[in-house]
């Protein structure tokens, strides 16, 4: 009597991630792809100036107090620190605080993201960016930042938040301030983080960082301090013979 015949793991239908390698020609052409998208972005970015990310969810719309929070404390780093703000270019936070750096008169810039959903660029942007891989993005998205706003959000305002954090953890970044705003929304996670310190899986040092707090002047009090004390800013000048513009 054969054998009964075993489902395979993975269904041959799910992402093409799970295939594995695939031929030399394709996978040259993706390192190209990402080396081409580096450029790209580098490129554009390059003279836009020393930059405060936003991060949030793209799906708080203009009246809630979270859309409110976020344009209000933009509006402030752009009004008092003279800052360029960024974001992921969409809509909800990320239209929220490019659209406070617009209405004070600061330079507002996105770095948006091919979704199969598509996601249009929201229409506060002085420049923005369009990207195809989410890593590519967020190496530039933190390449460029002074300082991090983390505002309420889903799994890609986590993922920005926890690799940041990783990124000083681990010293790869230093005195990089980091403003969690929306203290009801982060709540448990603070206590969360506090219990990682008291398990000993993280120094307590690694959040001193850290500002959880809703009201914008103290976010921006606590940028200034580290942004002063520990940063060097330097204004680069395009170069003609490389085609390039600020």
């Amino acid at each position: 009597m054969p054998a009964p015949r075993r489902r395979p793991l993975i269904h041959r239908n799910e992402s093409v991630w799970l295939e594995g390698p695939k031929s030399r020609t394709y996978e040259l052409a993706f390192v190209f792809r990402v080396f081409w998208e580096f450029i790209r972005g580098v490129r554009a970015l390059h003279f836009m100036g020393p930059a405060i990310t936003v991060f949030g969810s793209a799906r708080f719309k203009e009246g809630h107090r979270y859309y409110e929070l976020a344009r209000h404390v933009s509006n402030r780093i752009s009004t008092d620190l003279g800052l360029t703000i960024m974001t992921g270019g969409g809509p909800g936070i990320m239209e929220a605080a490019n659209r406070g750096a617009r209405e004070a008169g600061g330079h507002s810039v996105g770095c948006n993201i091919i979704l199969p959903h598509e996601q249009k660029e929201n229409p506060y942007l002085d420049k923005f960016v369009l990207f195809r891989y989410f890593f590519i993005r967020k190496v530039l998205l933190v390449k460029y930042s002074f300082a991090f706003v983390i505002l309420p959000g889903g799994f890609g305002t986590m993922d920005e938040f926890f690799e940041t954090l990783t990124l000083i953890q681990t010293r790869k970044i230093a005195n990089f301030p980091i403003v969690v705003m929306g203290t009801d929304f982060y709540q448990k996670m603070r206590e969360f983080l506090d219990a990682m310190a008291e398990q000993g899986t993280i120094s307590p040092e690694d959040l001193d960082l850290i500002l959880f707090t809703d009201d914008p002047e103290e976010a921006v009090t606590h940028i200034r301090k580290y942004l002063f004390d520990n940063f060097r800013i330097v204004k680069r000048k395009p170069s003609w013979w490389l085609f390039e513009k600020r």
